[in-house]
């Protein structure tokens, strides 16, 4: 048999392999060490929510294909959720589509909104799969990066803006952002809605940690600015906010031309998905604001705990101001490389991280950063603080 002489996987795709999610995680199973690389909880969302997918079951609601734009349920309790959280107004039938997860809703707004050689900012360091979708819509990207100062990761407005030529097609945003930590500030979002404005930009907005904001920081969504509500493709999700990661029931609300348009995209991706959990999800948004506040509080002492338990190993520490991820540098600690670091650590402390590098175009400019995740049992970050003190001595 002839072996095959072409390359298998497409060019558009040949920079990109396993993640590095999947590489650390295979080394926290191999070593025995705590996994603090990626981005799930240890522990299950609340327990009423459980019940309403498992009555969903037993009532044979969503064991078939449930409706291509979403059940209805969660489709009029996401709309409920943009208006009382934020005052945004969206058409439940017309504006409002379930993906499976978030990774979908922005894999199908990229593939239905970006043509071959359209250019598309990122914030960098950006979740791996924006890169991957870019690149199979045929797009450009074109990062545009947050630096370290005073504590937290900086967009600089100038750059971003010097950034965006005439083949400019849409800016992909993430706050709060992931890995960084950072929230963009509403004098931020707005110098970008008038960015976008001015240029006739399209914005799609990844904010799925809308609800695990810390301290004095506010998530302000793009979409609410004068000029972005006609142009802005917002995605949500339940995964990070209600620990049902596994789920993956996700939405995108947006103006019924851009819902269709990524919609037109999704049905060809998935088609459907997450029928049970639909309905879960649906009472979940409903679930009283007290229920947020607990999270918060609770996120909060963790990433407390993690963040001067990282001080305390050397590390310089930018503690978050949203999401669950906590950026240290590790130079401090006599070393510059994440990637080598990250590799070496299970063996050194018995602790996985992820090395921050990965998310950068720019690589020099993330090499010295990692990222742990806090969202985990109280027990286990005391375990993994105690762990890497080893790192200090």
């Amino acid at each position: 048999m002839a072996a095959m002489t072409r390359p298998l996987l497409n060019r558009r795709l040949a920079e990109f392999g396993t993640t590095i999610f999947a590489e650390m995680s295979a080394l926290a199973v191999r070593t025995g060490a705590i996994n603090l690389g990626q981005g799930f909880p240890d522990t299950d969302g609340p327990e009423e929510i459980r019940e309403a997918a498992v009555r969903a079951l037993r009532d044979g609601r969503g064991n078939q294909y449930p409706p291509g734009p979403g059940v209805p349920e969660l489709r009029s309790a996401v709309a409920e959720h943009q208006l009382r959280r934020y005052g945004l107004e969206y058409d439940p039938d017309a504006e409002v589509l379930v993906t499976a997860g978030a990774t979908e809703a922005i894999a199908a707004a990229l593939l239905a909104l970006v043509e071959p050689g359209d250019e598309v900012i990122a914030l960098e360091p950006y979740y791996d799969s924006y890169a991957a979708c870019i690149a199979m819509a045929g797009g450009t990207r074109v990062p545009v990066t947050l630096r370290p100062s005073e504590g937290r990761f900086v967009l600089d407005l100038d750059e971003l803006r010097a950034a965006v030529t005439d083949r400019t097609r849409l800016i992909l945003l993430n706050t709060p952002h992931n890995p960084t930590g950072t929230v963009l500030t509403r004098a931020e979002l707005a110098a970008v809605a008038e960015l976008a404005v001015e240029r006739d930009l399209l914005v799609v907005t990844d904010e799925v940690y809308e609800h695990l904001v810390f301290d004095d920081a506010e998530h302000v969504p793009i979409a609410s600015l004068p000029g972005m509500r006609e142009r802005t493709v917002t995605i949500g999700s339940a995964g990070k906010t209600y620990s049902f990661t596994g789920w993956k029931v996700g939405w995108v609300t947006a103006t019924p031309a851009l819902t269709t348009a990524v919609r037109s995209a999704k049905q060809y991706l998935t088609f459907v998905a997450s029928g049970p959990f639909q309905y879960a999800i649906a009472e979940a948004l409903r679930l009283p604001d007290s229920f947020l506040d607990g999270l918060r509080a609770d996120l909060l002492a963790k990433r407390n705990l993690l963040s001067d338990g990282l001080a305390g190993a050397g590390f310089d520490v930018y503690r978050p101001a949203g999401t669950y991820f906590v950026t240290a540098d590790i130079r401090p600690l006599g070393a510059t490389d994440g990637i080598a670091f990250c590799r070496a650590l299970p063996e050194r402390a018995g602790v996985v991280a992820i090395p921050t590098a990965v998310f950068y175009d720019h690589r020099d400019a993330g090499a010295p950063f990692v990222r742990f995740a806090f969202c985990k049992e109280r027990p286990v970050l005391e375990e993994a603080v105690s762990r890497l003190k080893a790192l200090g001595g």
